[in-house]
């Protein structure tokens, strides 16, 4: 452990490529200290002769693992757990693992008397549709892990709903809107118990969620916030145990509502609501915590820009030809999920495709909806393009699930219900030779999706 006036090495462990895990390591960097990345090219941990030790070394670690993102969040839990166990860490492993799961979250902060939306989680189909009728005519419906608001419905509850989407719990929740046309909710940023930043988030024209992700507008709410919603969002931080977290409110007949709180939440909404960005708070603690020092009126400096440029820990490694990216084929076998159900179905790759789309009918039996906005479409040589719904699915590819909004088209023609776009095709390498069925052309599938 470093003392005052010592360089501390700050680890942050993060698979992914994300802003805010570049902007904690550039924050180190710049308060004086060393940011180290701990990814897949760099990282080991080695136990030899009762010894342990951390390659690269480290004095402490921010846990950044996107486990809502990752089919399995077992795997990267434990690999927290391992480095947790050997190096201290910011918003630890045991602490992630009930944020990132929904259900969890409300059950803990509604034992605190904290005010969470009422919902019913149930194991069994019949237990949950016998308990959906006190949720009204329509709901909410949640897979207990998702993320960027993949894996949240609007239902309507006149018709049963599956207690799993695909592989993943789900459950019902009460609907909370007192403005059914200017949905919004409130994003308040917390580090070490104090409040960094909020916004209020607005949901985009034609849905009801206020992800950013979504492309959902946001206004600076820090200083006008009130004071109930506040104290809730610091209260569950405090409760929910996490260094940093991005705590998720809205406003009900009864005042406020915790959502959901995210360990790993983005910076850029709330950077561009509040020019103020986490990321040197969250440097600042963890160089502390490791006996480090830092300057107050800089880390209020750095906050005022969010830089996440590519910091000097990235590791330097050549990938190979391929990388790691798995192989499908041209034609695929795939399970596609919706509310009510799942089923297999061919699918076509086409990398050509912005968004995957689903059959009109293949939709409709698994429950992918309800609509919840509208994509334009060109197709050969219509210039304008054209309106088409767009729903959320959940696909899985060879027991690896991804949750997509897909565009809903009559595909009655084709040879194939769905076609899948560059969402998915981007984690893929697809070999053009392969293909799971034993004929057909594929149809006219040659349409290029406009990004919305």
């Amino acid at each position: 452990m470093s003392g005052d006036g010592d360089s501390v090495r700050v680890g942050v462990l993060s698979l992914h490529n994300s802003k805010e895990t570049k902007a904690i390591l550039n924050a180190v960097d710049d308060l004086g200290h060393e940011g180290v990345w701990l990814r897949r090219e760099n990282t080991a941990i080695s136990i030899e002769d009762g010894d342990v030790t951390v390659e690269p070394e480290v004095d402490i670690i921010a846990n950044r693992l996107l486990l809502s993102n990752t089919e399995e969040p077992a795997e990267l839990l434990g690999l927290a757990t391992t480095f947790e166990r050997i190096r201290p860490m910011l918003n630890q492993p045991s602490a992630v693992l009930t944020a990132i799961h929904k259900f969890a979250t409300a059950a803990t902060l509604a034992n605190w008397n904290i005010k969470v939306p009422d919902a019913l989680l149930a194991l069994s189909n019949d237990r949950l549709n016998q308990g959906r009728e006190r949720f009204g005519d329509v709901g909410v419906y949640k897979s207990a892990i998702g993320t960027h608001g993949g894996g949240t419905w609007k239902v309507d509850l006149t018709e049963a709903v599956n207690p799993k989407v695909g592989n993943r719990q789900a459950f019902l929740q009460d609907l909370i809107e007192r403005d059914d046309e200017h949905h919004r909710d409130l994003r308040v940023y917390i580090v070490d118990g104090e409040i960094i930043g909020a916004m209020y988030r607005y949901a985009p024209e034609g849905d009801w969620r206020t992800n950013v992700a979504l492309g959902g507008d946001v206004l600076n709410a820090t200083d006008e916030m009130p004071e109930e919603a506040r104290e809730t969002a610091l209260y569950a931080a405090e409760v929910m145990e996490l260094d940093y977290v991005g705590v998720d409110l809205i406003e009900g007949d009864d005042g406020w509502f915790v959502l959901e709180v995210n360990p790993t939440a983005g910076f850029k909404g709330l950077y561009k609501a509040t020019n103020r960005s986490p990321a040197p708070f969250i440097a600042k603690v963890a160089i502390e915590q490791a006996g480090g020092s830092v300057e107050q009126s800089r880390v209020e400096d750095l906050a005022a820009t969010l830089d996440d440029s590519e910091p000097r820990s990235m590791p330097r490694v050549d990938p190979g030809p391929d990388g790691e990216m798995p192989l499908i084929g041209y034609i695929e076998e795939v399970v596609v999920s919706g509310t009510s159900g799942s089923t297999q179905a061919y699918a076509k790759s086409d990398t050509g495709a912005t968004r995957t789309s689903i059959d009109t009918s293949l939709a409709a039996e698994i429950g992918a909806g309800p609509i919840k906005s509208m994509t334009r479409v060109k197709s050969g040589s219509m210039k304008g393009g054209k309106a088409r719904p767009v729903v959320d699915l959940v696909i899985g590819i060879a027991g690896t699930q991804h949750t997509v909004t897909a565009s809903v088209e009559d595909r009655s023609h084709m040879d194939y219900p769905l076609l899948l776009g560059r969402d998915i095709l981007q984690h893929y390498r697809v070999d053009v030779r392969r293909r799971v069925d034993e004929g057909g052309s594929g149809g006219d599938d040659d349409e290029q999706l406009l990004e919305e």
